[in-house]
């Protein structure tokens, strides 16, 4: 059977913009890998007749309705005991989860103090399956009802994503006899529409498995999914295909199922066994942050140090002042310095030096806004690399930057040549 989802994210904070609703991608993303299809995102505040009325609304056009927020100890968390009504159910206490809840508190705070008003958090519709929450707690429950599967998620972003992998995967799973897997290929270098136009053939011609892009910032990513009786198939299925993208877009793939450039990097650093330092400018320490980001990078960063002025440059990374005064701050020969600097100061085997104008204004020279160098040392072998990233947003510049940093040390790393310019 094919399913149909509707998300209804709960809350008035996410209505007047104070919170982001990452809970909606999240959940969708999640179900998009299990093949069901997700037509209709509402967002309603905490009103029970609003959200009421959104429920009704879902059950005439979804078969699966899943609600984030609302589960909490407040007043204004309602979720539950309007979904109950909605689809006629009694709300049951769970001794056992109310127990987990004074566990919580105890293991928070000697004394176990606690409101009891806490305890609204073990009261659920009846009939319920209780989804655990490993991260906070207000647990999260499913159950079935007038032919519809209604599932329950906590709202913030940590306990809902954790929920979704630890409970809602394996229960909506169990709903079909099939299998559904996904394969994940990254891709750095080549935008959306250069990669659709190469793989338009391909992703045209397929209807299981399918072959999906999807655009993110300063990158894109492909999703192979295949659909069959069991995992080993789902993959006979995908490898001849997956082996057909990799040979279209060569070195512009830097992973299958990994999540980031960072960790590709990290895990390139420790298969080998070297280190790595950053000297960074006009990135803030943004590509330090994103190294150390991903778990156990001890093992391969150094270090980093953010020298955004030429007096921190001379001090922390030993950059010449004379070199800052003839070339300027913005050029390759002050990138690569910084890097050098940074290799030195943490006896590094590799560093990047990164240096350029973010903007939006300029800084007085004939230096056009959007302009980085990115330097790579790398023993004796020193790999330089300008972008001129033009009108772009300053967070925007600085993410391109720390990621082409990234694909320079990942091409310097697997034996692969830098790389030109991004194809859009």
């Amino acid at each position: 059977m094919e399913y149909t989802a509707e998300i209804i994210c709960v809350g008035t904070e996410l209505l007047l913009g104070s919170v982001v609703n990452t809970d909606a991608m999240d959940v969708s993303k999640a179900l998009s890998e299990l093949g069901i299809n997700v037509y209709y995102h509402t967002v309603v505040g905490d009103n029970p007749d609003r959200l009421k009325a959104a429920v009704e609304l879902a059950k005439n056009r979804a078969d699966i309705i899943i609600t984030t927020g609302g589960l909490g100890p407040t007043y204004d968390d309602l979720t539950k005991q309007t979904l109950a009504e909605s689809f006629g159910k009694k709300l049951i206490f769970h001794e056992d989860q109310a127990e987990r809840v004074r566990g919580f508190f105890r293991h928070l705070n000697k004394t176990g103090k606690m409101t009891d008003n806490n305890l609204l958090q073990a009261w659920f519709p009846e009939d319920s399956t209780i989804l655990e929450n490993s991260c906070g707690t207000a647990p999260g429950c499913a159950f079935l009802s007038e032919g519809k599967h209604v599932i329950m998620l906590p709202g913030p972003p940590r306990e809902c994503r954790a929920m979704l992998k630890s409970g809602v995967v394996p229960y909506l799973l169990a709903l079909s006899d099939s299998h559904i897997l996904s394969h994940n290929i990254r891709v750095f270098g080549m935008g959306e529409s250069a990669v659709e136009e190469r793989l338009h053939d391909l992703m045209l011609s397929l209807t299981n498995p399918t072959l999906a892009p999807y655009a993110q910032t300063a990158e894109m990513s492909l999703r192979l999914t295949a659909k069959a009786n069991g995992p080993e198939e789902c993959e006979r299925m995908m490898k001849p295909i997956l082996n057909d993208v990799l040979a279209i877009l060569g070195d512009v793939v830097y992973g299958v199922d990994v999540d980031s450039l960072e960790e590709a990097c990290i895990n390139h650093l420790k298969e080998k066994g070297l280190t790595l330092a950053c000297g960074e400018s006009c990135t803030g320490g943004l590509l330090s942050k994103r190294l150390t980001d991903i778990p156990g990078s001890s093992a391969a960063f150094s270090g980093g140090v953010v020298a955004y002025s030429n007096r921190a440059k001379t001090s922390f990374l030993d950059v010449p002042s004379e070199l800052l005064s003839l070339k300027g701050a913005v050029s390759p020969e002050v990138a690569v310095s910084m890097a050098e600097g940074a290799m030195n100061r943490f006896g590094s085997d590799i560093a990047i030096g990164i240096t350029g104008l973010a903007g939006p204004d300029s800084d007085g020279s004939d230096i056009p806004v959007g302009t980085v160098y990115i330097a790579l040392a790398a023993g004796t072998s020193r790999f330089i690399k300008k972008m001129s990233f033009g009108n772009y947003d300053r967070d925007r510049v600085r993410t391109a930057a720390a990621s082409n940093a990234l694909d320079m040390l990942r091409r310097c790393l697997t034996g692969l040549k830098p790389a030109p310019e991004i194809i859009i």
